[in-house]
């Protein structure tokens, strides 16, 4: 199969030299039939390329051919682009929409030696490709059919397996965490090594013991650092999240102990390659404070390794055996997970398994390669030809891997080889791989009316399927947003990227002519170093082929001259105020992110010369002014997260109002519009209400609008998602949007906001609204701080018995009320499953949507804090809420003192349990011994509690007891003298604390102590 980037330019350059042709650009006599002749060269090669990338594998000579070939390619590229630039110019010359003195450059005698040095430039690429050819001939090679380009398809809605489903390691994560557990170990601190080959899992074993609910309660805090392949204690410390600012060592180390020390902590350090002993116990020496039980995992391919850092024996992780390697095979190559009934096909699948080697990355990798084909004869020629060739490679993982690379089209072996521009382990975010793959014009478009986007998406979604991304993040929407690639993966990308892309170290050792695509190297995103801008301008100014250019702290004066740069990410570079003009010289440029550049107060000036520009990133730059007015050319966007409003009587530049948005039609994905109460109020609502966004938008956020009601085009968002509202002061009332797929809702610092939607009750009654399904998709509603709200609808009734009769919301999970003290009338919420919380708001909202019928006997989380009006907990409340796993009561003194002392025996599933700021709570009854499931529990602020019932010595599964600032109580739990102490003495972590008086407290095998709780 051909080379990913290789193929696709022997199609790329054929393409824009066509393209070329049919524009009508003014080029030097002889220039246009030199493209010509050009063109019918590379097409003849063309027929030639798969047979050659074949024979040269084992033929040096023919490699050379290929190498040279390449370069020749590049070169055409980069010419190419030159010639698209220029058409670039000459069309906005046309357009009237560029400088006088680019026309002046531009003018006949200008252009008549441009394009005759373009000419002679042409001529040397084809003698080049001339000699090149003719080469060809002696090789003989056969002429093949065109390689068919990926299927922009669905395959069948893309359940792909995740290696946790089907290669679960049940036995290895029992014997493990038996490890954990074991008492009998001499250290406080013990770690435990899990070895083995790459691909067989480790760190999936890892991560099921991290994520393990035994593990969970047993051990506070609990760290995952991945170590890779730079054992630098500074990084791994910064990585634990202390304090990640801090740049003194010594620091670092001091608030690692801190963190660990007296408590009984789990760490996995994962992927760990450093042997030298030394610094292993430099480190190590920092780990051995942790209070008896602390446990470490190290997972590591390497045995010298794993015998430095081990306490204990280590764990020699194997090979799935073939009761466990089959099923996962079947899962992954036949369709539906089912064997299929040909005995012939089974026996082929059983041979492939065998030469796996039981190793799950290897068996899946190839389980999927084989997906969908059902022919013996295929099965029958992948063992021969291919897995056969395996037992003769020295590392054969990585090659079972680059198997199934080479069975991808081409442009998805562009995409996959990109990926190594990223750091190994580093988390991708799938909307910038896309942009990135986009930019290097990677993603193919069958129809113009496609969205780049979709079909990114799409080439991610066959890759997920091949395994060459693992370690998946879904959104609330449960659409994938961030992956990971395996350490085999990225070094196959490493390897099937060649010298086209790199990642620069700090001495740019690696630095190489004709290097296409460069990023540095990994701390947070891509590299950030600290140089100066002259060498920095000399690093830049030598790189002149980049396409894609990730940098932080510095912006180099000669960002101009890279005239093939399609993706620029300054994000984070806290030095630039304004954006140099220079960077508009960059008229190929597709993305432009300056995402939290702090400091950045205005965009160049000349904007609008970025005519190539789709995707602007700006969001939290919290000190931009306004937007440039250029931007309004700019139609071709799709993507502009955050739009600025300048403020009334800005004149340091021309500005672009809101009714720039008007002329870019085509954006997608989120779109936020700030400080809306900085410009001239009525022009702002006019401007804002003549908006039409684009109906496929998904996120809305609208702060600071200074008009009384919300545009009624937000109701016509068909596909809108997410909702925020903030500081909208005069808003009263929301247009209808009841009927819109909204899943998430926020309304914040509303404060003239009375009531949701215009309609009385008795309106409601009498239309077609309450047929309809109320808010169908709404899963999480957020009312911050909204003081004059008094209900969803205008009350015009009486009779609470008709509440029972208004819509209610399906499915929503998630629901606040923060200040929002007159809040009384809310729809129903009967499946409320996740958490409702009540700060500074009324108990009667949630109470009349409640009732036998709709008791929330799902609800998780329950928090009430500063509910004033609440005297009793209802009755439905004590007694439906059956799953109820959290409890929260702060501040909530008018409730008395009866209904902690006999109103919270039914909530028998709480695990969690928090009472503070409760002077009127005196004592705690027998009923506590119902709570079973009891794992924490936190009493503060009961000045008057005095009693500490017996029955507490029963809760078992109680593994935190913290008690503060309960003076009385204190007394009754003192070490071995307290009259309570017998009943609390077998609770693990127990913090008692007064602030005039710390005491410590130790239940003789577990220290916790906060002297400074606040």
């Amino acid at each position: 199969m051909a080379d990913g980037v290789f193929f696709d330019l022997s199609w790329k350059v054929p393409e824009v030299l066509h393209s070329l042709l049919l524009q009508e650009i003014q080029l030097a006599c002889g220039v246009k039939a030199e493209l010509g002749i050009l063109n019918s060269t590379v097409s003849t090669i063309q027929a030639v390329l798969l047979d050659a990338e074949n024979q040269g594998s084992h033929n040096y000579e023919i490699k050379d051919w290929l190498r040279k070939l390449k370069d020749l390619f590049f070169d055409a590229d980069d010419l190419l682009d030159d010639f698209s630039t220029e058409a670039l110019l000459q069309k906005m010359m046309t357009g009237g929409k560029i400088t006088k003195e680019v026309r002046i450059f531009f003018s006949s005698s200008n252009h008549l030696a441009y394009s005759l040095k373009m000419g002679h430039r042409i001529k040397a690429i084809r003698e080049r490709l001339n000699a090149i050819a003719d080469d060809r001939m002696k090789f003989r090679f056969i002429e093949n059919p065109i390689e068919p380009q990926v299927n922009n398809r669905n395959r069948e809605t893309y359940s792909f397996v995740l290696e946790e489903d089907v290669a679960r390691r049940d036995d290895d994560k029992k014997e493990i965490i038996k490890l954990l557990f074991d008492t009998d170990v001499v250290e406080n601190v013990s770690i435990i090594p899990i070895v083995g080959i790459g691909g067989l899992g480790k760190t999936t074993l890892a991560q099921l013991i991290y994520n393990d609910e035994n593990v969970k309660n047993k051990f506070k805090p609990k760290l995952w650092i991945c170590v890779s392949d730079n054992f630098d204690v500074k990084q791994i410390l910064e990585s634990m999240k202390v304090e990640r600012h801090e740049e003194n060592l010594e620091i670092l180390q001091n608030q690692l102990r801190e963190t660990l020390n007296g408590k009984k902590y789990f760490l996995v350090l994962d992927d760990v390659w450093n042997e030298d002993i030394n610094e292993w116990h430099q480190f190590k020496n920092l780990l051995m404070g942790g209070a008896r039980g602390s446990r470490i995992v190290v997972t590591t391919c390497s045995i010298k390794v794993a015998e430095i850092t081990s306490t204990t024996s280590l764990y020699d992780l194997k090979g799935f055996v073939e009761e466990k390697a089959w099923p996962l095979f079947v899962k992954m190559a036949y369709k539906n997970g089912k064997a299929l009934e040909n005995k012939a096909l089974v026996a082929l699948g059983k041979q492939i398994v065998g030469k796996c080697n039981g190793v799950p990355l290897a068996i899946r990798t190839i389980g999927s390669l084989l997906y969908g084909k059902t022919s013996e004869i295929e099965w029958q020629s992948f063992l021969e030809n291919e897995l056969s060739k395996l037992a003769q490679q020295e590392n054969k993982i990585l090659s079972t891997l680059k198997l199934s690379y080479d069975h991808l089209p081409s442009n998805l072996k562009q995409c996959f080889a990109h990926c190594r521009l990223f750091p190994k382990d580093h988390r991708i975010y799938v909307d910038k791989l896309i942009k990135l793959w986009a930019t290097q014009g990677f993603i193919k478009l069958i129809d113009q009316r496609q969205r780049v986007d979709n079909v990114g998406r799409e080439y991610f979604m066959q890759l997920i399927w091949s395994l060459f991304f693992q370690d998946v993040e879904q959104d609330d929407l449960g659409k994938i947003k961030s992956c990971k690639m395996h350490d085999l993966m990225h070094e196959l990308a490493i390897l099937v990227a060649g010298t086209e892309s790199t990642i620069l170290n700090s001495s740019w050792e690696n630095v190489i002519e004709n290097v296409c695509h460069v990023s540095f190297g990994p701390t947070d995103l891509l590299i950030h170093l600290s140089m100066p801008n002259l060498t920095c301008d000399a690093l830049v100014s030598n790189l002149k082929y980049l396409r894609t250019l990730d940098l932080s702290k510095v912006v180099p004066q000669s960002i101009g001259e890279l005239k093939h740069l399609r993706y620029l990410n300054l994000s984070k570079n806290s030095s630039i105020e304004i954006l140099s003009n220079s960077i508009t010289n960059l008229l190929n440029l597709l993305t432009l992110k300056l995402n939290s550049c702090l400091e950045l107060r205005e965009l160049p000036r000349d904007i609008q010369k970025l005519v190539s520009l789709k995707h602007l990133d700006i969001t939290d730059c919290s000190k931009l002014t306004h937007m440039s007015f250029g931007l309004r050319y700019l139609t071709s966007f799709e993507t502009l997260p955050m739009f600025v409003v300048s403020k009334e009587g800005f004149k340091a530049r021309p500005s672009g109002g809101l009714s720039v948005l008007k002329y870019l039609r085509n954006l997608g994905g989120s779109l936020t519009i700030t400080n809306l109460r900085h410009g001239k109020d009525d022009k702002v609502v006019l401007e804002c209400k003549g908006l039409q966004p684009h109906p496929n938008l998904k996120a809305l956020g609208l702060y600071g609008y200074m008009g009384e009601n919300i545009p009624s085009w937000v109701s016509s968002l068909t596909n809108l998602v997410d909702l925020w509202l903030r500081d909208n002061r005069r808003c009263q009332h929301l247009p209808p949007l009841n009927q819109l797929p909204f899943q998430t809702v926020s309304l914040l610092d509303m404060a003239a906001l009375e009531y949701m939607e215009k309609d009385t009750v008795s309106n409601l009654f009498g239309s077609s609204s309450l047929k309809a399904t109320f808010f169908p998709s709404l899963y999480s509603l957020e009312l911050r701080n909204c003081p004059n709200m008094n209900g969803w609808w205008m009350k015009d009734y009486d009779n609470d018995s008709e509440h029972m009769l208004l819509p209610s919301f399906p499915r929503l999970l998630k629901f606040g009320i923060y200040q929002c003290p007159n809040l009384t009338s809310m729809p129903k919420f009967p499946f409320l499953k996740e958490e409702l919380q009540l700060y500074k708001a009324s108990s009667k909202s949630p109470s009349t949507s409640l009732s036998c019928n709709f008791p929330l006997s799902e609800l998780e989380s329950l928090s009430l804090s500063d509910v004033s009006d609440l005297e009793l907990l209802p009755e439905e409340w004590l007694q439906n809420f059956v799953s109820l796993r959290k409890l929260f009561i702060i501040w909530c003194d008018g409730l008395g003192s009866s209904t902690c002392r006999n109103g919270l025996q039914h909530f028998t599933t709480l695990q969690q349990l928090i009472i503070s700021e409760f002077p009127s709570l005196m004592a705690l009854l027998e009923w506590i011994g119902n709570l079973t499931s009891l794992q924490s529990l936190f009493i503060r602020n009961c000045p008057n509690l005095t009693s500490w019932p017996r029955e507490i010595h029963e809760l078992k599964s109680l593994e935190h007891l913290t008690i503060i600032d309960c003076p009385l109580l204190r007394q009754r739990c003192l070490r071995q003298t307290g009259e309570d102490w017998p009943n609390i003495d077998h609770v693990p972590h127990l913090i008692v604390d007064y602030w005039d008086q710390p005491e410590i407290i130790s239940s003789g095998m577990h220290l916790s102590f906060n002297p400074n709780l606040s």
